[in-house]
């Protein structure tokens, strides 16, 4: 495998709360979320917990490579679950949670998994681009994030209506009508959006939380195709510094409200043969 992966927390010294690897003709990018800094609920914290899914999540998808990948994904929230539930409430409503984007190659083609807001950008050999995308927290956040939009980042003001629209979003985790997330219970597995394709029509295969996706789908400065010039010429650190530079320059999110004026931002581009 040929793969090339870039990661940056938040901010300088902050715990990074992605994660991802590849092993074995497959990879994982999982985006860990927590409440706005609230307590979990949990005692290892929000960076453990995606970590932890994420390698476990890997090693179920090598080790097994019929199983499907709803169902390696349900095992290893179980593991995870089990490794936790004696120590933390699981049932607190912060509880860790999060995304997850899954490839694997085999006979059969490229399975994919994705769950949450994370991105899978996949660019055929004839040039086309294809990107996978679970919107549903889009579309829920859309209908509530209003008073957040137009405050200035990190104002007071911006701070209290983002933990409230982040409370409102609890309630609607993992719930009909609402989003689905990886958490403590398994059955969020069975809401990913999954599929397959030739993987004999495959140039790349490109894994991004939503902290790298943002030069494209919310700063609307480049397209997926340029995007996968940036990763094919100089790798996923060189998007995520321009991703860097775009926020650096809209601080107070005047121009493109958000909750973070930073995020964790990382992407893992795997270049088939």
């Amino acid at each position: 495998m040929r793969v090339a992966l870039g990661s940056l927390p938040a901010e300088p010294g902050r715990e990074n709360e992605d994660f991802a690897a590849a092993a074995a003709g497959a990879a994982v990018l999982l985006d860990g979320a927590g409440t706005g800094g609230a307590e979990t609920g949990c005692t290892h914290g929000v960076a453990w917990f995606s970590a932890t899914l994420g390698g476990l999540l890997l090693s179920t998808m090598t080790a097994h490579p019929a199983r499907p990948l709803t169902d390696c994904l349900a095992d290893a929230i179980r593991a995870v679950r089990s490794m936790h539930a004696d120590h933390c409430d699981l049932t607190y409503r912060a509880s860790p949670t999060s995304t997850v984007v899954a490839a694997r190659a085999g006979a059969g083609g490229l399975e994919y998994l994705v769950l949450g807001d994370s991105s899978l950008l996949l660019a055929e050999k004839g040039g086309a681009t294809t990107v996978f995308t679970d919107r549903r927290l889009d579309d829920v956040g859309r209908r509530l994030r209003g008073p957040v939009d137009a405050l200035p980042t990190g104002s007071p003001e911006h701070a209290a209506a983002l933990a409230e629209y982040r409370d409102a979003l609890t309630g609607l985790r993992n719930q009909p009508g609402g989003f689905w997330i990886a958490g403590p219970d398994p059955c969020a597995a069975e809401h990913a959006l999954t599929g397959t394709v030739p993987l004999d029509s495959l140039e790349s295969v490109t894994l991004l939380s939503d902290g790298a996706t943002r030069l494209v789908d919310r700063f609307e400065l480049i397209c997926w195709e340029e995007a996968l010039a940036v990763l094919r010429s100089s790798g996923p650190d060189e998007l995520i510094r321009r991703v860097r530079e775009a926020e650096a320059g809209d601080l107070d999110g005047r121009r493109w409200p958000r909750g973070k004026a930073h995020d964790d931002a990382t992407a893992l581009h795997w270049a088939l043969p």
